[in-house]
């Protein structure tokens, strides 16, 4: 068995392939992360990490991606998604777990760089990792959340068939903020007309299914 059996892992759409973060893609990822992510008058995120941009230069970012490689375990465990169209990295898209083989939940959330946003691309990449989790995992519930302000989030969650389970505070720049809590069962996801592709997810499973 590979020693990281995640390298091979990778996830096809009709526009766009997922495949989980190496270093390589981690800086394109940076690069597209400084290009814009929201509108900086607004914090979409529980934690602030696009504000340090400027003065960090994607140091804490790549931190935090490595952190989440590094402490992977098949009871708690998270994947970070790098996303390409036409084989450039556009963002993030991230599905983890706790205890996934007694609970059967996964959570996910994602970013897209500013400059995709409006085309589909972000809907896309959840649809790959939900049709992931409820047809290759075996998943029966997707958790997500937004802030209450992203519209077009929100839209996109209500559109695949979530429904809101109760809110949360969070003050990421110092002020309330409400963030609504998401819940997706398999029976109730509405599906595209395409299947998500999924090649190298065998020698994946014990590390993810246990």
């Amino acid at each position: 068995m590979d020693a990281w059996p995640l390298r091979h892992l990778v996830l096809r759409t009709p526009r766009l392939e997922l495949r989980p973060d190496d270093d390589e893609g981690l800086f394109e990822l940076v690069e597209v992360a400084k290009e814009g992510v929201h509108d900086p008058a607004e914090m979409p995120f529980s934690v602030p990490w696009t504000d340090r941009l400027p003065d960090d230069h994607g140091f804490s970012m790549l931190q935090h991606y490595w952190r989440l490689r590094a402490k992977f375990a098949a009871d708690d465990w998270m994947i970070n998604f790098l996303v390409r169209f036409d084989g450039k990295v556009i963002g993030s898209q991230g599905i983890g777990a706790r205890d996934f083989g007694m609970l059967r939940e996964v959570e996910t959330g994602s970013w897209i760089g500013k400059r995709f946003q409006g085309s589909g691309l972000g809907t896309e990449m959840r649809v790959a990792v939900l049709q992931f989790a409820f047809d290759h995992l075996g998943a029966r519930i997707a958790r997500s959340g937004a802030w209450l302000g992203n519209h077009a989030s929100n839209r996109v969650s209500a559109k695949l068939g979530y429904v809101h389970d109760g809110t949360i505070s969070v003050a990421p720049r110092g002020e309330r903020l409400e963030h609504v809590r998401l819940r997706l069962d398999e029976a109730n996801f509405v599906r595209p007309e395409w299947n998500v592709a999924v090649d190298g997810l065998d020698e994946c499973l014990p590390l993810l299914t246990s």
